[in-house]
């Protein structure tokens, strides 16, 4: 008898969006309390958790890599070793989607938070975990964590995790840095500025032939409240009021025209359409694919 398996498979799982190849590449989840939510009670919060068969508030992390015209993207870079263990996963699972990270010409960040920027850099030594790739941004992203001002007015654990983390990140592709407002920034890919959880966050909307996908990146944290209740916010949003704003619009377009959507905190692997319910929405997770 062969011995009980220990560990699961890699987190990774292929979608064709046309003649684009999108990977889900998971760097794990993060463990935390409803306490930093707002605009609903925590104990309603935890009601809402408990009627979908979860017992507190777990944020999974995903990235993605996009093969396009024979060039290859990774958005996001996950946590690194910057928050919990349970993270900071997603270097070996782009190794195991059978990635080279040498090859990544291009990482597109959604925006500069640790969990998904902190994978840029190996801080023991400074190298680069994609040396090849130029690091693609909203212009406000930068702008906002090298401010030294705005660092000041910030909470000691923000200035340590969001803006320190986020400097010691970039600096080493300072020369390979690219910036942007909109538009396209890798083959089949647009950018859709959507500001307020971060001045430059950003969703990136994947097209080829008939087929689209929406990478929406944190409009959502805990998909099983903020979908029914587009209102709820979280305590790491930069402008609370912008980033309900973003989310009701991306919710009433994903909505509208039926699209596909992908996010960085939507349950592995991420696949999913979003549907009008009641006076909010509901996501409908993909089924799982045998095929491509």
């Amino acid at each position: 008898m062969s011995a009980a398996p220990t560990n699961q498979i890699p987190g990774y799982y292929h979608r064709k969006i046309g003649d684009i190849t999108v990977t889900a590449i998971s760097d794990g989840f993060l463990d935390g309390d409803v306490d930093v939510l707002r605009n609903i009670e925590p104990d309603d919060a935890l009601s809402m958790l408990r009627a979908n068969f979860r017992n507190g508030r777990r944020t999974y992390v995903n990235g993605f890599i996009i093969r396009s015209k024979g060039r290859v993207c990774l958005v996001e870079t996950g946590s690194g070793n910057y928050l919990q263990p349970t993270a900071g996963k997603l270097l070996e699972n782009v190794i195991a989607a059978g990635v080279d990270p040498n090859e990544i010409d291009t990482v597109l960040l959604t925006h500069m938070h640790p969990d998904h920027s902190a994978g840029l850099t190996n801080m023991e030594d400074n190298s680069l975990y994609f040396p090849n790739a130029e690091l693609t941004a909203h212009e406000n992203e930068p702008k906002h964590w090298l401010d030294d001002g705005a660092m000041a007015n910030a909470e000691e654990r923000a200035q340590r995790l969001y803006f320190q983390a986020t400097r010691e990140q970039i600096a080493p592709y300072a020369k390979q840095t690219k910036l942007f407002q909109s538009g396209e920034v890798f083959p089949g890919v647009t950018a859709l500025p959507a500001p307020g959880h971060t001045p430059g966050h950003t969703c990136y909307m994947v097209e080829s032939g008939n087929d689209s996908l929406l990478i929406w990146g944190d409009i959502v944290h805990v998909p099983e409240i903020q979908t029914a209740r587009p209102d709820v916010a979280i305590a790491f949003d930069t402008d609370m009021h912008a980033a309900i704003a973003s989310r009701k619009r991306i919710f009433d377009m994903a909505a509208t025209d039926g699209l596909l959507v992908a996010g960085m905190h939507l349950h592995f692997p991420t696949f999913s359409h979003l549907i009008r319910a009641n006076e909010g929405y509901r996501l409908l997770p993909e089924p799982w694919a045998h095929e491509m």
